[in-house]
């Protein structure tokens, strides 16, 4: 890992996975876009185990472009991993991820950026006009976001664009895994960011092949469903896996003694009563879910004390500076 000198204004990060033919007007257009940003800048390429030239062209640019830095992954790792290694490595106030395909317009850098200046912590990117195919990738995008902005709580329009800008305090503590990169605007927003969305240009793609298909779709289901947990429940699973189990567990108690009642009053033999064996399944399915909620507080506070890891993100400290 190479050493941080003194930070900068912006890092632009850009994970790159078999864009050969992209890279050279891509580095074009991210130089023009930064000649109008303010203040000092680096461009981070990620190379995320590619299998054609992409790396030797990012090496290159990063011998023959000042503020160029190169990495190379030893595989291929996906976008999140590609993005957290850029975040890593990013020594810049502000952060900015886009695609590597010419989709995302460089050109929308400053507009990201002069969003930010009024105050915001993160500012997405909104593929208003998005030039993509309708039905493989305009719809499937529309049902996630609409998902994932009611899951979350944080409304967004557009989830999957990658060109987003963020303040680099609420991205470091960041640990990003799975397609996890899509919900960062989430995960920021659960330690108090402030967030506003502008749309962005969009462009169709003339060079390459996109990476993407339907599946992906099903890997971000089940990531949300991580991200509604960490959210609502990583501090207190005892509350989630222990309300379960006690509403089954009451809902069996409620069974059985309805069975107890028709054997009582009615004459109803208990072997007659179907409703007797749910209730016991019912009985034991609300104790283990308990017991895993017991469990699951033990392991997180296992968790905090190993990874001296705090339950909050601390914003501002005055009166006195930061510990390091």
């Amino acid at each position: 890992m190479a050493e941080h000198p003194s930070p900068c204004r912006l890092s632009v990060i850009v994970p790159v996975y078999n864009e050969e033919d992209c890279l050279d007007r891509l580095s074009d257009e991210i130089s023009a876009a930064l000649e109008g940003v303010e203040g000092t800048h680096e461009v981070i390429l990620i190379d995320d185990g590619s299998t054609d030239r992409s790396f030797d062209i990012v090496a290159e640019l990063a011998n023959s472009r000042p503020g160029f830095v190169g990495l190379r992954l030893g595989r291929n790792a996906g976008q999140t991993a590609a993005l957290s290694a850029g975040i890593a490595e990013a020594r810049g106030e502000f952060i900015v991820c886009l695609d590597a395909d010419l989709q995302n317009d460089p050109r929308d850098i400053k507009t990201l950026l002069d969003k930010m200046s009024e105050g915001y912590d993160v500012v997405s990117g909104w593929r208003k006009d998005r030039q993509d195919p309708w039905l493989t990738r305009r719809l499937p995008s529309q049902t996630a976001n609409w998902l994932i902005s009611r899951i979350t709580g944080v409304r967004l329009h557009d989830y999957g664009c990658t060109l987003k800008a963020y303040r680099s305090s609420y991205l470091k503590p960041l640990r990003l895994y799975g397609e996890m990169h899509r919900f960062i605007p989430a995960l920021a927003g659960f330690l108090g960011a402030r967030i506003a969305e502008v749309p962005v240009r969009h462009h169709a793609r003339t060079l390459g092949r996109s990476k993407y298909g339907l599946s992906r779709t099903f890997k971000v289901l089940l990531d949300l469903l991580t991200v509604k947990f960490m959210s609502a429940y990583m501090a207190k699973p005892i509350y989630l896996f222990g309300g379960w189990g006690l509403a089954a567990g009451l809902l069996g108690l409620a069974l059985a003694s309805y069975t107890l009642y028709k054997k009582l009053f009615l004459g109803v033999f208990v072997k007659d009563q179907p409703l007797f064996q749910v209730s016991i399944f019912l009985g034991l399915v609300g104790v283990q879910m308990i017991l895993m909620g017991l469990l699951a507080e033990i392991l997180i506070r296992v968790y905090f004390d190993i990874k001296d890891k705090k339950a909050y993100f601390v914003k501002d400290l005055v009166g006195r500076p930061p510990l390091t």
